[in-house]
């Protein structure tokens, strides 16, 4: 029964609720401005040659008495998945947070600096790393990010919550296609979108906003390579203008994201980009779902959980030393790569699912409409980096995304079956075509 898990979820809140102490929160922000130049990450190699809005971490604690979580958005645009391992392990060691609770999303803004080792995306795209890495400003990045924790756990206090979803067209799909059915980056008005708004809503216990956390499917590339000044691009410039309207801070937690683009896109300059109008697009969304959302309340449930996905890698893909943990070997062949997804249940009627992907939308609407639980929201860019998740028919159309990408058409199936297999509560296996509503 696909609501078994939801029921069992709110039956055990009920009763842990009263056992343990009551729902605290709290949230900082970091400033991670770069004082100097420094190559920009997502395009063809450039180095900034100034700021035009700061970026920041921005850092949510939940803890209901039992569990202690940490949600990190950090406005850059991708990271080695060596890197968040390296981090996990200090918060571990200097603070005793477990790995399963801290997770590090970024915005994908790709006017922000590098941060770690290049990872995957030098085998990718040799020619956009001729230089080495930052390890002086990702030291500071890394730093700044485990004092913030730490000031978050310190800063705990009396918290309710909320949670709803809204709706915005500030995104659009980027595959377009040619009249030979060749497919480039550009814009599709008529594929896939994910348009969703997921909402949450943390109070004091006066009701004051606290913080929110705006969950959206949307590329931080409102700027192209030709923008050499520091940037939240889309993202971070729709996350201040809430800030500023609402007095408090404001997570961007960017979704799949794979295939949706913004709708101004790839612009030369802020203007070209139309930048505030995001604001309206996206960020007046926010607020209208902001003022819909139901009465949030104290008694809350926070459970966590993960699923490695193992798919088979590209045979052609190479693969980086760091990041042995994340492919297992079998035999001669090219092995499979080790995808870890992270659950965070809230209550009986939200989950939370993340992984280290640039998911397509379409795969994750699927497990939405799949999933038994009111609220399903999907946190790309987490914990890392393993590059583009497509659908098995984007493989088959071919574009820039299953061209680099280290997985093959398998992948689609492989990590909706046990993600949806996990919602629904079931050990084993979903059939894949049961929810695929009809397609091929």
């Amino acid at each position: 029964m696909l609501r078994r898990l939801a029921i069992l979820l709110a039956a055990t809140t009920a009763c842990c609720l009263a056992q343990t102490g009551g729902f605290r929160a709290a949230v900082v922000k970091v400033d991670v401005t770069p004082s100097t130049p420094k190559p920009l990450a997502g395009y063809p190699a450039r180095q900034s040659t100034g700021v035009h809005d700061r970026i920041w971490h921005r850092i949510v604690a939940l803890d209901d008495g039992t569990t202690r979580f940490y949600l990190v958005s950090s406005e850059f645009c991708i990271f080695s998945p060596a890197l968040y391992d390296e981090t996990a392990a200090r918060l571990k060691a200097e603070a005793g947070v477990d790995r399963l609770h801290f997770w590090w999303t970024l915005t994908h803004t790709h006017s922000a600096p590098e941060i770690g080792p290049h990872g995957l995306p030098k085998l990718m795209m040799p020619e956009r790393y001729p230089h080495d890495w930052d390890r002086e400003y990702t030291a500071a990045v890394q730093q700044s990010l485990i004092d913030g924790v730490k000031e978050a756990a310190a800063k705990l206090a009396p918290a309710r919550l909320s949670v709803g979803a809204g709706r915005a067209l500030a995104n659009i799909n980027r595959r377009a296609r040619d009249p030979e059915g060749r497919i480039s980056l550009g814009l599709n008005p008529e594929g896939p979108a994910d348009r969703q708004i997921g909402l949450l809503r943390l109070e004091r216990e006066d009701g004051s906003l606290l913080a929110l956390v705006a969950n959206y499917a949307m590329h931080g590339t409102a700027l192209g390579p030709a923008n050499r000044l520091v940037s939240g691009d889309a993202p971070g410039t729709v996350a201040a203008y809430v800030e500023e309207k609402l007095g408090a801070p404001m997570l961007y937690i960017n979704g799949a994201a794979g295939d949706m683009a913004p709708i101004y896109s790839v612009q030369p300059n802020f203007r070209a980009a139309h930048i505030t109008e995001f604001n309206v697009l996206l960020g007046d969304r926010i607020l209208a779902a902001n003022q819909a959302l139901p009465r949030a309340t104290s008694s809350v449930r926070l459970h966590a959980g993960e699923k490695v996905v193992e798919t088979a890698r590209r045979p052609d893909f190479a693969w980086d030393d760091s990041l042995k943990d994340y492919l297992r070997l079998a035999g001669a062949g090219p092995g499979v790569v080790r995808v870890p997804v992270r659950f965070l249940f809230l209550n009986g009627d939200t989950v939370l699912w993340a992984a280290p992907l640039e998911l397509f939308s379409e795969i994750a609407m699927h497990v939405r409409n799949a999933s038994p639980f009111r609220n399903t929201f999907y946190f790309g860019y987490a914990n890392g980096w393993l590059g583009y998740l497509a659908t098995r028919r984007a493989f088959a159309e071919g574009g820039y995304e299953p061209r680099t990408s280290a997985f093959t058409a398998q992948a689609e199936a492989d990590l909706t079956n046990v993600v949806v297999g996990y919602l629904q509560g079931s050990p084993g296996q979903v059939s894949y075509l049961r929810y695929r509503h009809g397609a091929e």
